[in-house]
């Protein structure tokens, strides 16, 4: 008796589920990300539906219901695309594969955001309540039940097992089009999908190594740096007051804007002070990479977008001010009124040279609060506590990380004190923080005129980690032009904060007025008189030729911004500074600890 070999109706409705249900998928989460179906490369489409098949089929095989399995993915699928919407517009880079050991952190801080659904998502629950009603029927979920067939089972696994030829390694996910872009992972995100280019970003967790950076080279770029002539510091091992502010920045400086009141006015007014700006490497998020930067003197531009190095990098003793400071004599401690665990810092800092680290919870001072975070009154009031209840005579580094200017700027019982006067009320999320940047602007007075009347030589810098996520709208007004039509120096403008640097001596010098968060600190051990290491000297000569450099591009002398992706005469200077950096992070063995490590 012969068999009939023509698939039945049944079956091929079965067949044709299994295969779109992955396909599908992949469209509602780029949809939730704000991809219109039709944006989205075929190819692109592809790659993300064989990521979402490698879970689906198996899935199917394992519990033999169709149905279910397909409700579960799509809602998966458009929570991850939401996802990473939000984490997008709130800090300008998606979900990358190193934020998955910062889940704390995010945590903590997520119950001050209010997420604002935009019409896709709202538009992709209402596909999926659809989709829930269409397969409801009982009739229908029985159709598309795999119990009792075994060959398909089997089929179902065995395809979502030889998905992995096209998954691993990840790069094999390039011959469908999916790339990545560590300058702008959020466009790729678009171009290549959520998930497909997520994996793709795996590739970079192991940093790789720069070509030519033998310890040979190295040694020789370092032997080429002289230590700068010593700046005429009239006291000996001053107290060292660093103060990393929670998404300070200087709007004001862009010409652009009309306030009800200066949020600046006495940090501009200081006498003795040196004012000016440094270009940081994150936006609207990302604090613990400038504090990298700040303390170690490496930068990102030569590390994955995104990456947190408090997780990946610093995993065991790492040179930095602290380290320094502490083998000349200093007691060092590292303060920050949050959570203890928040970025892995109660890990890091010891690693770091940090000889004690005191969090929130271990506040000496009462706390007071703005919009749900420790004031920097509060904050600037245990810096205060710390000067006077230290050994007398013993010099103290501390490190100070606040929290009040944290984002959101949503606080529905905050009323803006601070408007912008042509358009009040237009920009509450903006009004809200730039109330928030006068309370620190006011907290320092209390801090500094403590200070004039201390009795030990102290000197004391604050700057800004990076610039708040305030509505764009109010972005584009401040920097006077929209994002879409920025040179190359107006986009390095959204990585642009104030610092000053004050001391109850005089100063010897005046600048500077541009540099990058990972030159600052070598300007204040020059204001307070501490020679440095092989590598300090190293990076004061090569802030003389480019001031800044950050993740972002990098600045000369004369203030002209370059990309890192062009080639000009610079680039064998930015080739140096990377093959020093990664000997200094990940030399192993070949390390040249001598020359990095006071």
């Amino acid at each position: 008796m012969k068999q009939n070999l023509i698939p039945t109706k049944e079956a091929l409705w079965l067949a044709g589920f299994l295969l779109l249900t992955p396909l599908t998928a992949a469209w509602l989460m780029q949809f939730t990300y704000g991809v219109l179906p039709w944006q989205m490369p075929l190819p692109a489409a592809l790659a993300n539906a064989l990521c979402i098949a490698l879970l689906y089929w198996p899935l199917c095989a394992l519990t033999g219901r169709a149905a279910p399995c397909c409700i579960g993915v799509h809602i998966a699928a458009g929570a991850w695309g939401t996802a990473n919407w939000f984490v997008s517009s709130f800090r300008g880079t998606p979900i990358l594969p190193w934020d998955l050991s910062a889940l704390g952190t995010a945590a903590a801080v997520a119950g001050n955001y209010r997420p604002i659904p935009t019409w896709q998502m709202l538009a992709a629950i209402a596909l999926a309540a659809a989709l829930i009603v269409f397969l409801h029927p009982e009739k229908r979920k029985a159709r598309l039940r795999l119990t009792g067939r075994l060959p398909l089972r089997l089929a179902c696994l065995g395809a979502g097992l030889a998905c992995l030829l096209f998954l691993v390694p990840t790069r094999r996910l390039g011959l469908l089009g999916v790339n990545t872009d560590v300058w702008d992972p959020s466009g790729s995100y678009r171009t290549g999908g959520c998930l497909a280019v997520f994996l793709r970003n795996t590739e970079f967790l192991k940093v790789e190594e720069p070509p030519d950076s033998t310890p040979e080279r190295v040694e020789q770029i370092l032997a080429g740096a002289e230590a700068p002539e010593p700046a005429a510091v009239p006291v000996e091992r001053p107290n060292i007051v660093a103060i990393m502010n929670e998404s300070w920045a200087d709007f004001e400086a862009c010409g652009n804007l009309r306030l009800s009141e200066s949020v600046t006015d006495y940090v501009r007014s200081l006498d003795n002070a040196v004012f000016g700006h440094a270009y940081t490497s994150v936006f609207g998020a990302g604090t613990s990479a400038s504090e990298f930067e700040f303390l170690t003197g490496s930068s990102m531009a030569f590390l994955p977008s995104g990456s947190i190095p408090y997780q990946q990098y610093v995993l065991g003793d790492t040179a930095s001010l602290a380290s320094l400071l502490r083998a000349k004599g200093y007691d060092t401690l590292a303060f920050h009124p949050g959570e203890r665990t928040s970025w892995q810092r109660d890990r890091a800092y010891p690693r770091l040279g940090f000889d004690a680290y005191k969090c929130g919870d271990d506040m000496d001072v009462p706390q007071t609060f703005e919009h749900g975070y420790v004031s920097d009154e509060s904050d600037f009031r245990q810096l205060i506590w710390e000067l006077e209840h230290k050994e007398a005579g013993q010099p103290l580094f501390l490190f100070n990380v606040t929290i009040q200017n944290h984002g959101g700027y949503t606080a529905a019982d905050y009323p803006a004190q601070v408007t912008l006067t042509d358009v009040p009320g237009e920009y509450p999320m903006a009004e809200q923080y730039l109330t928030l940047a006068n309370k620190t602007d006011q907290a320092f007075r209390t801090l500094v005129e403590y200070l004039e009347d201390f009795d030990e030589p102290t000197i004391v810098v604050m700057f800004g980690d990076h610039q708040p996520s305030v509505e764009q709208g109010f972005l584009d007004r401040a920097y006077g032009v929209t994002q879409d039509q920025m040179t190359m120096e107006q986009y390095m403008g959204r990585f642009y904060v104030p610092f000053v640097i004050w001391a109850n001596y005089p100063l010897p010098e005046s600048g500077p007025e541009v540099t990058s968060l990972n030159f600052l600190g070598q300007y204040l051990l020059r204001y307070a008189g501490i020679g440095g290491t092989a590598y300090d000297n190293y990076l004061w000569q090569l802030q003389t030729q480019l001031p800044a450099v950050t993740f972002v591009g990098y600045v000369d002398a004369d203030g002209r911004a370059y990309s890192h992706l062009e080639t000009n005469g610079f680039t064998p200077v930015i080739e140096d500074y990377q093959r020093v950096q990664y000997n200094n992070l990940f030399g192993g063995k070949e390390r040249l600890t001598a020359l990095f490590d006071p």
